[in-house]
């Protein structure tokens, strides 16, 4: 029978039913989880989290008293992986994949539980921390969005980016190619359309395979070539062609 180690768990979910309910599902289908302590709003949270120290915390976004942002904030100290759950909120899923978060959509979807706690418990298990909590609470309050980072998985691992580094992406298969103000290239592994949700402006879509910051673009001309800083040059196609010279206008 496979053994795992156990990972050092904290639920903190304002309604008594869904934590239950989460419970449930590790017990029964995540067995390398190990529940240590819940909290039900972030004055009961912070404490506990502090005293525990654990490895995982499933946190839910929107709580009496504040929100999961609040808890990360006064948590910035300690360092655990976090995987949220959420009722559907545009915001939140944009800051999460910025900071390329593990999260759940309520109601939980007992696969996708399983698929979380998996990545989780690998990247536990072979020391591959990465504090992706400072970085979620320093976006949120961030109020200019080309001054938030996001977070790009590679092939070899995590690198972090500031928005306003980034001068255009191309869509290269199920990987995206994203050029930045320094001339460095990085291969990430996500889909062009990935980008295009979570990415806002100054970044727009031109293009069934690029994607440009606004901010770097030094000319246009009629035959629908757009010139960047860095000096390379981006078809517009018709579909996209109207919504990027309104940004013009």
């Amino acid at each position: 029978m496979m053994t795992f180690q156990k990972i050092k768990s904290v639920i903190v979910e304002d309604e008594l039913a869904a934590r239950e309910v989460l419970k449930n599902y590790l017990s029964k289908y995540c067995p390398q989880v190990e529940v240590v302590g819940e909290a039900q709003n972030i004055n009961e949270a912070v404490p506990l989290l502090h005293e525990i120290k654990p490895q995982l915390v499933f946190l839910d976004v929107e709580m009496p008293f504040g929100n999961a942002f609040d808890v990360l904030e006064a948590c910035k100290d300690l360092q655990f992986e976090t995987i949220f759950v959420t009722a559907f909120s545009e915001y939140s899923l944009k800051a999460l994949n910025q900071s390329a978060a593990y999260y759940l959509l309520k109601p939980i979807s007992i696969e996708e539980l399983i698929v979380a706690v998996n990545k989780v418990h690998h990247q536990i298990m072979n020391h591959e921390i990465f504090n992706r909590n400072k970085i979620i609470v320093a976006n949120f309050h961030e109020s200019k969005p080309e001054k938030q980072q996001v977070i790009l998985p590679t092939l070899e691992g995590f690198e972090v980016v500031k928005m306003e580094e980034i001068v255009r992406l191309r869509g290269n298969g199920n990987f995206t190619d994203l050029y930045l103000n320094n001339g460095n290239k990085k291969m990430v592994c996500r889909f062009l359309k990935h980008f295009s949700e979570i990415l806002p402006l100054p970044f727009i879509r031109v293009h069934k395979s690029h994607i440009i910051n606004m901010n770097c673009v030094k000319s246009y001309n009629k035959g629908g070539i757009i010139t960047l800083n860095d000096g390379s040059e981006i078809e517009v196609s018709p579909t996209y062609k109207e919504e990027f010279l309104k940004n013009f206008k």
